[in-house]
């Protein structure tokens, strides 16, 4: 390749460590990133330069890391890619501000924010045709007296994750399930008198357990064209009160009717770069519907990769090899897991998805992004062994026997 370019990314979590470990993959350089924590995956890896700044995600800090290192790569394109809400955030809100050598893959600040509110995301659904649950939003004006047009068990979470965040209180999740009517006006007590504003999403919970989620990774390229489609059967998820919703076991599948109704949704607001969709399957009236958008790619976006869509090299083809990209819409199996095995047979109950597990292994189609043999410091291979066992615990503690 005759164009220089360095990736730059920001967060330390594994959607860093993924998006690093397909630079390496691809291109077999060492991508550069910022994030709070000095904190696994990303600390001791020998296929990233990772530096902990425990201001990165605020303003002034993330602007003057983002102009220094430009200057310091001025001869190189700079790909600047986040990894987390708050920094996708920072990146689009600064996008007038950075030299030339630097590519924020990234739609206007103010489009994110519409999509990113959970409330006007699915005003923009239900105008464009795609399916969602049953909603109800609330008001912190509204106290408690309010009608819901359906009943529970209940969904509740912040429109707005990443102001919620800002405000933390002792019994904080990232989405909460509560039963009865009572249980649901202790949450909102809760989450409003830590001090969130922004209104709640009160949502119908749809019935079936991890097995009935399906996540939709998409990359539109930088003309608002739908590119790459890759559709997650997730298996099992996180079930800690911070973590609850993440993926741990994932199988790529293909499903033309869903991905077609969001290659429109996209398409239609002409949005560019990474987006991620949580959808479930509803078998009560046969629809998949979906929760969120992330303006990015998700956290487990290395299932997109193992499954043969490498996320770097969509955006170099893109951005600086400036390619005429075809649409890829991946249908190959291939599982990915972030769990041990252990864990993921025990509490993955469905035996044909059992089965269809152990075929992938045996096949060799099983990719967990953390296990990579270029990055096997002794260190690392210690932290990694105790948090693979970490897992019998918490799942243990949280899913019982």
């Amino acid at each position: 390749m005759d164009k220089k370019f360095v990736p730059l990314l920001f967060a330390g979590d594994i959607n860093v460590y993924s998006v690093a470990r397909a630079f390496n993959e691809a291109y077999g350089i060492k991508p550069y990133a910022y994030g709070k924590f000095t904190a696994m995956p990303c600390i001791d890896s020998k296929i990233l330069n990772y530096t902990a700044n425990p201001r990165a995600d605020e303003q002034d800090t993330f602007l003057s890391l983002v102009l220094g290192f430009a200057e310091t790569h001025k001869d190189e394109t700079v790909l600047l890619i986040g990894c987390g809400d708050s920094y996708v955030q920072l990146i689009s809100t600064n996008k007038g501000r950075y030299p030339q050598n630097v590519i924020a893959p990234y739609i206007s600040a103010d489009m994110m924010n519409e999509l990113t509110h959970k409330e006007k995301f699915y005003d923009m659904c239900e105008r464009i045709g795609v399916d969602y649950p049953d909603t109800f939003v609330h008001k912190k004006e509204l106290g408690y007296d309010f009608e819901l047009p359906f009943g529970g068990p209940f969904i509740i979470k912040p429109s707005n994750g990443v102001e919620y965040w800002r405000y933390p209180f002792a019994s904080q999740k990232k989405v909460y399930k509560v039963d009865t009517r009572d249980k649901l006006e202790s949450v909102l007590s809760d989450i409003y008198g830590a001090g969130y504003d922004d209104s709640v999403i009160i949502q119908n919970f749809i019935p079936g357990d991890d097995t009935y989620m399906r996540v939709l990774t998409n990359y539109s390229d930088k003309h608002g064209k739908v590119k790459m489609m890759c559709l997650g059967h997730v298996l099992l998820e996180e079930h800690t009160p911070h973590g609850i919703g993440n993926h741990a076991v994932i199988i790529t599948e293909h499903n033309e009717e869903v991905e077609q109704q969001f290659k429109k949704l996209l398409e239609e607001m002409n949005y560019i770069g990474f987006s991620n969709f949580d959808i479930k399957y509803d078998q009560r009236d046969g629809k998949y519907k979906v929760f969120e958008i992330n303006t990015r790619q998700g956290r487990s976006n290395y299932y997109v990769t193992g499954a043969g869509a490498n996320v770097a090299c969509l955006l170099v083809d893109d951005y600086v090899e400036d390619k005429d990209m075809p649409l890829h819409i991946v249908d190959n199996e291939s599982l990915w897991m972030v769990v041990p095995k252990g864990v993921a047979f025990k509490y993955i109950k469905p035996e044909e998805y059992r089965d269809k597990m152990r075929r992938l292994i045996k096949e060799g189609k099983v990719k967990n992004p953390l296990f990579y043999e270029r990055d096997k410091g002794f260190k690392r291979r210690l932290r990694l062994a105790k948090s693979m066992l970490g897992h019998y615990y918490k799942y243990n503690k949280y899913l019982g026997k």
